[in-house]
């Protein structure tokens, strides 16, 4: 166990009490910084009401012949008009010279785009019109009406076409039995906890729609499919049970027989699991897996044979870097991309070992591939710093990947702040790297209150591109003042499975010391006021928020927790992740170590806390339960000590999803940072918020 000294410096009284002359001062700054805000408004920057209208590519699938890309584009709701909820998801198809048509809009949500083998229509999922459940439709690439292919008693999660496009694999929970639908309607609608699981099957149907989809009787539940090259076999992802924890931790694939359903041979992939894929001889499978079962992410590209005895191969076993995507180009060459630090690298792998790098200097953060046919023709969904996610393309005269799509033209008018990677060395000596968003305007010389976002996981990590989100204040940040730095600490992916495992069993240890260690250069560096540190994250970033308001208390003048830990002792026993908790982050089980879990509780060490702090919380939580937040509002309410505030949203999880809760959540945490950093601050600022002064005209 890390022995951590409880001694520390005296803690700094950020607003303390005195003259009414001092309040009276400060209500004239509040005031003056108002008004200054109110005047930003007005001018070209990034503000809360851009965050909320940004569209986003969220997939991009290239056509058989690499000539069009099909994409799935994010459409905001807007937060104080219509109904509320989660985005709109539309389907769109540009070409290769960046001519896009939209093919599904409006109020849609369009889900598992795929061509179809023969390249003539696009089949994707969708709830359309009468639809009660999840449907498979086919729309024509040159012109016509979606129809629908395929219904179910159930939603489809996915449907798969085999080669020669005749058939269909369909994933797709058990229906329930008309019994029990009757039941529920009648009000027996009670859940038994984690036992009431119902598996995800694998079904097998005519293309045509014409039969009744057959059930192929596998042992579990499956989560993916994939037909082999001959449409003989199919490679079918299974995990014990639906539960998350088994969906993280105990994914395997076999190899199974598509007439008859049985498993013909069970490849021992080690840990969690990515995208599978068939050669196209059929003579080998590849997978992006984890090193071993307590390697905290999928990130290694492995091969196995098929037929063979179930073992895989490190294609690029010292690679310090995770694998996202694969694609393959022929029998013997795998295209690959991969997040390496704070920038993503695309290059291809001969079977042999030997490899190369595809893609140029300045290249876009790509986060997933499609590959043409042809074996040279790419596409990507991608962002950079001056754009969330796009279409970008790469054929076989291109150096890099070119930008195909404008879905936010409107950015173009707007000034955005200085971005750049900036290293750092932890105390120990470890080199680390973030993302540093400087302030609008920034001057050389001249100190700035500082807002850190610390990403989640913590297998996780901030690339180098699009950072502004509902949640993380990125250009919004910038063009109110602030510094913004989204540090990637020990334990983050990006750099192989050495450095992401650095953080294991040592929980608020080292890995949340390098965030203070990254303060400290800022402000060497002249960048930051060492005195206006803010922090914020969600999830094991909201975590970093809660530690830095209680035990680093003294180095942190406002901090944001955002679904966030306080208590580990309680955590491992709400969470639904309890396996991935034990083999990934702790190694060890909370009778095993009492002392250990207590010990790095931010609630451990409440009576060190001075740090205003804002806590947010979805109150349908599953990962992080919304206990963890009211732990922790009432000790520290109660002690006394500093501001503390609680906001719950319903019907949210781990994570807004609405137009709504994501607004009020910027707003919330973007005032409670100008209050405690550059305002008055003392008591907390007002509860209600002003959404039609921030919406202003939307534009």
């Amino acid at each position: 166990m890390l022995n951590k000294s409880l001694s520390r410096r005296p803690c700094r009284v950020l607003h303390p009490s005195g003259p009414a002359i001092l309040w009276l001062a400060a209500g004239i700054l509040f005031v003056a910084q108002g008004l200054a805000t109110a005047a930003l408004a007005d001018e070209a920057v990034f503000a809360p009401r851009h965050v909320a209208r940004l569209q986003s590519v969220l997939s991009a699938e290239i056509s058989p012949d690499g000539k069009s890309v099909a994409y799935t584009l994010a459409v905001p709701r807007q937060p104080l008009g219509g109904e509320n909820g989660p985005s709109w998801v539309e389907l769109h198809v540009v070409g290769a010279e960046g001519q896009s048509r939209p093919f599904i809009t409006g109020q849609v949500n369009v889900s598992g785009v795929r061509w179809t083998p023969d390249g003539r229509s696009i089949a994707f999922l969708a709830r359309r019109g009468a639809d009660t459940v999840t449907s498979l439709y086919t729309i024509p690439v040159d012109g016509g009406e979606a129809r629908r292919l395929l219904a179910f008693d159930a939603d489809l999660q996915s449907a798969s076409f085999s080669a020669d496009g005749q058939r269909l694999a369909l994933l797709a929970a058990e229906p329930h039995s008309k019994e029990h639908k009757e039941f529920r309607d009648k009000g027996f609608n009670q859940e038994i906890y984690e036992e009431d699981w119902r598996p995800t099957k694998v079904w097998i149907a005519a293309a045509s729609g014409a039969d009744k989809p057959r059930k192929l009787d596998l042992p579990g539940s499956a989560s993916a499919v994939a037909w082999s090259p001959s449409g003989r076999q199919l490679a079918v992802v299974l995990a014990p049970t639906s539960l998350v924890d088994d969906s993280y931790m105990f994914k395997r694939v076999s190899i199974v027989d598509a007439d008859t359903g049985q498993v013909v041979e069970r490849i021992r992939n080690p840990g969690k699991l990515g995208r599978v894929a068939w050669s196209p001889d059929g003579k080998h499978l590849a997978m992006i897996s984890g090193a071993d079962i307590h390697d905290p992410a999928d990130g290694r590209l492995m091969v196995a044979a098929i037929p063979g005895d179930g073992s895989l191969r490190d294609l690029m076993p010292e690679y310090q870097a995770h694998v996202s995507s694969l694609a393959w180009k022929d029998t013997q060459t795998l295209v690959w991309l991969a997040d390496e630090g704070t920038g993503t690298t695309l290059g291809e792998i001969h079977l042999d070992g030997r490899r190369r790098v595809l893609n140029g200097p300045g290249t876009p953060i790509l986060t997933s591939l499609s590959l043409a046919q042809n074996g040279q023709t790419l596409a990507f969904p991608g962002h950079a710093p001056e754009h969330p996610g796009e279409v970008f393309l790469q054929g076989p005269k291109d150096k890099s990947p070119r930008r195909l799509t404008h879905s936010n033209p409107w950015l173009n008018n707007l000034r955005l702040a200085r971005q750049q990677v900036m290293t750092w060395q932890a105390r120990d000596g470890l080199e680390l790297e973030g993302v540093l968003v400087y302030p609008l305007n920034y001057e050389p010389g001249r100190q700035y209150p500082l807002i850190m976002y610390v990403h989640g996981g913590p297998e996780a990590h901030v690339s180098n591109g699009w950072i502004t989100s509902y949640a993380s204040p990125g250009q919004v940040g910038a063009a109110r003042g602030f510094a913004v730095f989204c540090p990637n600490y020990r334990g983050s992916t990006g750099r192989g499975v050495e450095f992401t495992k650095l953080g294991q069993a040592d929980a608020a240890g080292r890995e949340f010391d390098d965030l203070v260690d990254a303060v400290d250069h800022l402000v060497a560096a002249g960048i930051v006021d060492k005195a206006k540190v803010g922090v914020t994250g969600g999830s094991y970033g909201g975590y970093a928020s809660a530690w830095a308001a209680t035990y680093y208390s003294d180095r942190f003048a406002a901090s944001v927790m955002f679904v966030g830990i306080s208590n580990n002792v309680s955590k491992l026993g709400t969470t639904d992740i309890p396996e991935e908790m034990y083999l990934v982050h702790h190694g060890k089980r909370l009778w095993e170590d009492w002392d250990y879990f207590l010990d790095r509780s931010p609630i451990r060490y409440v009576e060190r806390h001075r740090t205003p702090l804002l806590i947010l919380h979805g109150k349908d939580d599953p990962r992080v339960d919304v206990s963890q937040s009211l732990e922790m509002f009432r000790h520290l309410k109660t002690l006394g000590q500093a501001p503390v505030r609680l906001v719950l949203y319903p019907g949210e999880g781990h994570g807004n999803r609405r137009a709504a809760a994501r607004f009020d959540y910027q707003l919330r945490m973007l005032q409670w940072m100008e209050h405690y950093l550059t305002g008055p601050g003392g008591d907390p600022p007002a509860q209600q918020i002003d959404y039609t002064a921030a919406w202003g005209d939307g534009r």
